[in-house]
């Protein structure tokens, strides 16, 4: 990541870019933070592609094509799938113009991938590790400070425990508590405990149950008390994948100590009774289209195809009409 920071400092930068692994908060820093000084917010030099079956005849075309009065051109593909298949895109990149920039970011990849021994040799792969507890800690705290707040360390910890280690969802917390707090420098467990995300896991534990249920009223009133939780819908959103994610996985573990299944899909030990019990309301099928819903939901955010509110209202309701 620091040769990233300096490559933007220096404005001088590698052909190929590849921002890989788990964390997707990160991967999407980096990725605007190169696009912003590549070409900033001249969309003529920018070209953006994003799933699999991306065309590479289409691709090439638009590499050999050279920038309209800028330095360079920036084309980004995203989870394009190709890390992970054969494709004949490394037979050209060597010929690529040095006016074009190609920026991977990717979930999933094999590094004995040909174009992925390729770019780690001609380019730059950087893997998007989730931070430890330590380093979350330190990162929070600097967060923290470049807002003009502050957290003790046990506060920060007790926080930390109430949510997963994702840092766009640590990211959303510190944003609701800083707005929380006002002119207040430090952030105290009370404001945690008003606000943080412990309380909104209870409402998607108690939206779930509803689901389940077939209350679609009860449903729809739990999401309306989460927005005026300050709970932004993309968040809701994200909520909802992870809790399904866990409850796919809790179908994988059967007769594990609580202790190792926590560890396992990444939920604290007393919890796991609670998502044991929900995850036997749900097939296996039920849990994974659900999931698969979530994503379409997300795709069509992005691109604009529909509004975040009205977008996870819509997702509710097929969850409980179907």
């Amino acid at each position: 990541m620091q040769r990233i920071k300096e490559d933007i400092k220096n404005r001088t930068y590698h052909p190929i870019y590849l921002l890989y692994g788990e964390e997707d908060y990160l991967k999407r820093l980096y990725r605007d933070s190169l696009k912003n000084s590549i070409v900033a917010e001249d969309e003529m030099n920018y070209s953006y592609y994003e799933g699999s079956g991306v065309d590479l005849l289409q691709i090439r075309e638009l590499a050999d094509t050279l920038p309209f009065f800028q330095d360079y051109r920036l084309i980004v593909l995203e989870n394009s799938g190709l890390f992970k298949s054969a494709n004949d895109l490394t037979d050209y990149l060597p010929n690529m113009p040095d006016t074009t920039i190609l920026l991977f970011v990717e979930k999933e990849m094999d590094k004995r991938n040909r174009l992925y021994k390729y770019v780690s040799k001609q380019g730059l792969a950087v893997e998007m590790k989730s931070m430890s507890e330590r380093d979350m800690k330190l990162w929070v705290t600097g967060e923290l400070r470049g807002a003009g707040k502050q957290m003790r360390e046990n506060t920060i910890a007790y926080l930390l425990s109430l949510i997963d280690n994702s840092m766009i969802h640590v990211r959303n917390e510190l944003d609701k508590l800083i707005a929380y707090v006002g002119e207040r420098e430090e952030i105290t467990k009370e404001d945690v405990d008003a606000i943080a995300s412990v309380q909104i896991t209870g409402q998607i534990f108690q939206m779930m149950d509803a689901v389940a249920s077939g209350k679609k009223e009860k449903t729809m009133q739990l999401y309306h008390d989460l927005l005026e939780l300050r709970e932004s819908p993309m968040s809701i959103l994200y909520l909802l994948s992870r809790h399904f994610n866990i409850l796919l996985q809790l179908k994988d573990v059967p007769g594990m100590a609580k202790a190792e299944v926590a560890k396992a899909v990444g939920v604290p030990v007393f919890a796991v009774g609670r998502y044991q019990a929900q995850s036997g309301h749900f097939s296996r099928e039920k849990l994974r289209t659900m999931l698969e819903q979530c994503v379409e939901t997300e795709y069509l955010f992005k691109r604009g195809r529909m509004g975040d509110q009205i977008g996870v209202e819509l997702l509710l309701v097929r969850f409980v009409t179907n």
